[in-house]
């Protein structure tokens, strides 16, 4: 089986931007009296804006007091956060061993693409100087979010590949359990315990040395 395409998740697998996350929801929630700490934040990994605010309504017990124009409001303000936030990224923000392995993506002709939740992804590869290593971006907007397979799969046909000949590469739960659904191979970047029941096929604790090589082996591709 040949490999066809490598898709990946932005937030926790390319940079860190989950700690951005958590600042600009914290403060969003704060601002509507709801207090979220960091483990409340690890069921927001892999998740769109608007799922990551119905949990925290839920978990404030507010989910009946918004109308849908009144959520989207709650949204775009966390959203303007992450922005500014995002300001400070810079291209050393890269996860150690990303720009090597996608250089190696590329000088193998295999496809790198952005299989992410994130609306931002196109200013954060931006910012990060990453922007030529990939050669799709799948686009989030109308489709179910994770774990339903959509996006992973809107990503493999951006760059006709067979979800089989596939490989994704993610940081949450819901992130793997889409790319098994998907039918791809999948590495999960953080720990077996809570990745593993997921359905991660392979688990690393980081991306720091991974190689083209480890991932044809692991999947049995060449």
């Amino acid at each position: 089986m040949k490999l066809q395409a490598v898709l990946f998740d932005l937030d926790g697998v390319i940079t860190d931007t989950a700690k951005y996350h958590f600042i600009a929801w914290k403060q969003m929630a704060e601002g509507i009296g709801i207090t979220i700490d960091s483990e409340f934040n690890e069921s927001l990994k892999g998740i769109d804006r608007m799922q990551s605010l119905e949990r925290i309504l839920i978990h404030g017990h507010q989910e009946q007091r918004y109308s849908q124009a009144e959520k989207e409001q709650l949204a775009q303000a966390k959203n303007d956060e992450y922005v500014a936030l995002l300001a400070s990224l810079a291209p050393e923000d890269a996860y150690p061993g990303i720009k090597e392995l996608l250089q190696e993506l590329k000088d193998n002709g295999v496809p790198a693409v952005i299989a992410s939740a994130s609306k931002n992804a196109p200013l954060i590869l931006d910012a990060l100087q990453l922007t030529d290593a990939f050669q799709a971006i799948a686009d989030p907007q109308g489709i179910p979010g994770k774990p339903a397979p959509d996006i992973f799969l809107r990503g493999a046909g951006l760059v006709g590949a067979d979800p089989s000949c596939c490989i994704g590469i993610e940081d949450a739960q819901a992130g793997i359990e889409a790319i098994k659904a998907a039918g791809m191979y999948a590495v999960g970047i953080g720990e077996q315990r809570i990745l593993g029941p997921s359905g991660a096929d392979w688990v690393l604790p980081s991306t720091s040395g991974l190689t083209l090589r480890q991932l044809l082996a692991a999947a049995h591709m060449e």
